[in-house]
């Protein structure tokens, strides 16, 4: 199959990041609502949506655009000369563009104020170090998979996601577009604006770090 123009993947990264974070924010707010003030419930509420709706998403998109949804994957894959590199920039921009039209379609859908700024301090270096982890760990699951097994990608994704959420100090972002779309929720999932950048940085050093360790331990017969 010849690989599709750019146009259509760039739709395929926009939708499907949206849809990503109405999940992530939305079945936040849905988690809080319906907890009873369970953090550790609305936790598992939300974390089990995330972790699904990233199975499904890979599924639809991957033959399109390869759903990476996440601009540490898209610069993961840049650094391994798998995607050429002038589609780097467009691919962050429709995936950061996709994130906010998802954030405000979760407001939307549950009647919160459509325009937020998040005040929930996410910082500190245990967090910082647990983006660190959390993305190289996604990379890591991502390239791995894909050694051997790449139609397991989806699955081992979800997965992934889902385990992070609960044994990283910062519920795991391990994506760029999300955390800033995060910034603009004051919900269940949102991070303080000033606490975005840092988390930012985190996260693509610890892509930058997979890419080169994977693409060692992954050297097959070298």
């Amino acid at each position: 199959m010849p690989p599709f123009a750019l146009p259509r993947r760039l739709a395929a990264e926009l939708i499907g990041t949206a849809f990503l974070l109405a999940t992530v924010i939305g079945s936040g707010i849905m988690a809080e609502r319906l907890a009873g003030g369970n953090v550790a419930i609305a936790l598992m509420g939300n974390t089990i949506p995330t972790g699904a709706i990233l199975v499904v998403l890979i599924l639809v998109f991957s033959q399109v655009s390869g759903a990476h949804f996440n601009p540490a994957v898209t610069l993961a894959f840049a650094l391994r000369k798998v995607m050429p590199a002038g589609d780097v920039a467009p691919y962050i921009a429709a995936q950061i563009a996709g994130g906010l039209i998802g954030m405000l379609a979760a407001h939307l859908m549950f009647e919160e104020s459509l325009f937020q700024v998040s005040v929930k301090a996410r910082t500190g270096g245990a967090q910082w170090f647990a983006e660190v982890v959390a993305t190289f760990g996604l990379l890591m699951a991502i390239f791995g998979t894909l050694f051997r097994r790449p139609e397991a990608v989806p699955y081992a994704v979800g997965l992934y996601i889902t385990a992070a959420y609960w044994f990283t100090a910062s519920t795991s972002f391990a994506n760029p577009a999300v955390t800033i779309a995060r910034s603009f929720t004051d919900t269940f999932s949102g991070i303080d604006p000033a606490h975005m950048p840092v988390f930012i940085l985190a996260q693509l050093a610890g892509a930058v770090l997979a890419t080169f360790v994977c693409a060692w331990v992954f050297a097959e017969g070298k």
